[in-house]
């Protein structure tokens, strides 16, 4: 190592105010919606300057906890939260090489058989309508041979499919990871076959009749196939380049 360790520096006061704010977050004092006072009620709470206020305010932004609206009404309002986060965390691994493909399709398929299973029991008729409407746009983009605005309707499929759970946090996971799907499907180039459309309309026959263990059979199989598929296109992509 020829770079010497650099003097620790006392953190700043807008990294403790950031650090106080969560804190009340995290107790439930501040909840999703709550107005926070005005920069200068809290910087003189605070005792730091409304420029140490304005940059923690704008940090909790960044990560999605704090909602900074303009206007008479606006303000600093606690925020719901931003999976894209996740998703980006997700998509780096992946870029770095520190994620493979077959631990994607892995992963995809543990998370939604325990979606599946959940959605059979808590997926309302309208769910099953919305996922239905899903695969019927998808084949309809077939059909016009649109196969890259196709991959998009795939994608969503598998967000519909976790808003079936009505758990919120099942919603981002599943938003997070098909993030990096939708960059990998969209690198190996949209099918030209109805082979997901065929496995979609299957699948939603086992999940009008609550039938878990079909259900998640049927996902299981269309996500291994679909990762062999994958990687036949990636492999014909760097043979013509």
């Amino acid at each position: 190592m020829t770079t010497p360790f650099a003097p620790i520096k006392k953190r700043r006061l807008s990294d403790q105010v950031s650090a106080e704010i969560q804190v009340r977050i995290a107790a439930g004092d501040l909840r999703s919606g709550d107005k926070l006072p005005p920069e200068r009620e809290l910087a003189e709470n605070f005792g730091v300057s409304r420029g140490a206020v304005r940059e923690a305010l704008r940090n909790l932004e960044r990560t999605g906890m704090v909602s900074l609206q303009a206007g008479a009404r606006g303000g600093a309002f606690i925020g719901r939260g931003d999976s894209s986060m996740i998703g980006d965390s997700f998509r780096n691994l992946y870029q770095l090489g520190s994620v493979s493909l077959e631990e994607l399709t892995e992963t995809r398929i543990w998370l939604a058989s325990t979606i599946v299973q959940i959605a059979c029991v808590r997926g309302t008729e309208e769910d099953i309508d919305a996922l239905t409407a899903n695969v019927d746009e998808a084949e309809q983009l077939l059909k016009a041979r649109r196969y890259e605005e196709k991959i998009d309707v795939h994608i969503e499929f598998h967000n519909l499919l976790a808003q079936a759970t009505h758990n919120a946090l099942m919603v981002m996971l599943m938003a997070a990871l098909m993030e990096v799907m939708r960059d990998f499907a969209h690198a190996a180039g949209g099918e030209q076959n109805d082979l997901t459309i065929k496995a979609r309309r299957a699948f939603l026959a086992a999940l009008r009749r609550r039938d878990s263990t079909e259900a998640v059979a049927v996902m299981t199989a269309h996500l291994e196939s679909l990762q062999t598929r994958y990687r036949r296109r990636m492999g014909a992509r760097r043979g013509r380049s």
